[in-house]
């Protein structure tokens, strides 16, 4: 009987204590904001108010702009500042690096990248596969909150999307690369609430495109890739299209739709549109193809040692294809591209 009485006065207490609590709550608010106004008396309390708001503040989710399956910008709803990043892409993963957000990739598609190793080599990162095969079993394993993706994934999209939302970027090369870069780094970066350092990773883009630009002027130039021993021109919207469109070489092979690997092409076709340079992207060096013939070996053939280009040194071997050809829209990547050009052009 005693318990019983006892128990009884604890319940009693408990809900005494629970409805004063919540008079309390009720209470703090606009107890907080005038003390917030009273700057000569105890500010305690208008501090644990704006924690209260700033955790208030903070989203669960961001809604951003994607790419669907069919290419289709939309309107996605992402996981705001997500845990468990699972990377498909070396573009959006050169970004996530360069915004400070790597150590939260949990799984990464293989890369022969320098500076992105340590993403396919630390423990603890699962392997999902290559850029253009996902292994889907890897990717649901490693328990994403979302995941990265570029074009040659977009046919896995929906298998992908049942697992968790889906960032599907992509180079704009209406916009340009660098233009594609920070938006696309904006896009991410909004994700995770650091918008403030996009400008910063992009500040000395612009001008040294000026630079390169000055010295393009007037200049005739043919784009291509090599690739299963034959030479491919590039126009301006696809691979390579900085060298056209951005920094404005007079790309002789624009004229045609070559987006995807470019159109094969003669080299009596390069002899006759004689430019003043040719820049050569070898894909085979790209993706690692064993006993590929290598690009100068196809390009300076005797035809070729007639043109303007040849005789006076101006074919230009982009000294990281890989780079070009598997992560263009990187911040990393931008960086090394111009790079690739400055070493060659600017000092002549």
């Amino acid at each position: 009987m005693k318990k019983r009485i006892a128990a009884l006065m604890l319940a009693a207490a408990v809900s005494v204590g629970l409805a004063a609590c919540g008079n309390n709550a009720s209470d703090t608010t606009s107890s907080a904001s005038v003390r917030t106004e009273d700057t000569s008396g105890d500010t305690s309390a208008s501090s644990d108010s704006a924690e209260t708001q700033e955790l208030k503040a903070v989203p669960e989710t961001v809604t951003i702009k994607s790419l669907n399956a069919n290419q289709e910008e939309i309107d996605l709803e992402v996981p705001y500042n997500p845990e468990r990043i699972a990377i498909l892409d070396m573009a959006s993963l050169d970004i996530l690096d360069s915004l400070g957000v790597g150590g939260r990739v949990v799984g990464s598609a293989q890369t022969s990248l320098d500076y992105l190793q340590d993403y396919v080599t630390a423990d603890g990162i699962s392997n999902l596969g290559t850029i253009k095969e996902a292994d889907l079993e890897a990717v649901m394993a490693c328990e994403p909150d979302i995941i990265f993706i570029g074009g040659r994934l977009s046919g896995s999209y929906d298998a992908l999307a049942e697992i968790a939302p889906v960032v599907f970027l992509s180079t704009d090369s209406e916009a340009g690369v660098v233009e594609s870069v920070r938006k696309n780094a904006s896009t991410i970066a909004s994700i995770f609430g650091l918008e403030d350092k996009v400008d910063g990773l992009m500040a000395d883009f612009d001008s040294r495109i000026s630079k390169l630009a000055e010295f393009a002027s007037g200049k005739t130039a043919i784009v291509g890739l090599c690739t299963s021993g034959s030479f491919n021109v590039l126009g301006n919207d696809g691979r390579c299209s900085i060298i056209g469109k951005e920094i404005g070489f007079n790309n002789l092979g624009a004229g045609e739709t070559t987006s995807t690997h470019g159109n094969e092409s003669s080299f009596e076709t390069i002899v006759e549109k004689n430019p003043d340079y040719i820049f050569v992207m070898d894909r085979d060096a790209a993706i690692g193809t064993e006993g590929a013939q290598l690009a100068q070996d196809i390009v300076e053939n005797e035809l070729i040692m007639g043109t303007d280009a040849y005789k006076n040194g101006h074919i230009v071997y982009l000294e990281h294809p890989a780079v070009w050809y598997t992560a263009e829209g990187g911040i990393n990547a931008l960086n090394i591209m111009l790079e690739d050009l400055e070493t060659a052009l600017l000092a002549e």
